[in-house]
């Protein structure tokens, strides 16, 4: 298996997961990265993951589909996903794509952490 491309944390129920790599544009890391996140989702009955995008200085539009598919799992098994520490520019993204409706994003990983229900 090839190096991760993320790091991968979990505290008090909530999966942390950061990024290694500051651009998230080519397809094969953005398919490494979706398996990776897809197995953290596998390993719980109700995933609560939150993502921290504060590394990340570019994502692709493949990035955010990836996104997509990623909370869509973790709603079919009622799970929380949490976004935070997402750079102003790539948050423009999210509000142009109307993403910024469809995910909790929060400004840091303490925030986001303090939202998880429960």
């Amino acid at each position: 298996m090839s190096e991760s491309r993320l790091r991968v944390s979990d505290s008090e129920g909530v999966t942390l997961i950061e990024f290694v790599d500051r651009n998230i544009l080519d397809e094969a890391n953005i398919q490494a990265i979706n398996e990776e996140i897809t197995g953290e989702i596998e390993k719980s009955s109700t995933p609560r993951l939150l993502i921290s995008f504060s590394n990340v200085d570019h994502l692709s539009s493949a990035a955010l589909g990836a996104l997509i598919t990623i909370n869509n799992k973790i709603k079919e098994k009622s799970g929380e996903l949490h976004l935070a520490n997402i750079d102003p520019q790539i948050y423009e993204v999210f509000v142009i794509t109307r993403l910024n409706k469809l995910f909790n994003i929060h400004d840091t990983t303490d925030e986001a952490r303090a939202a998880f229900a429960g």
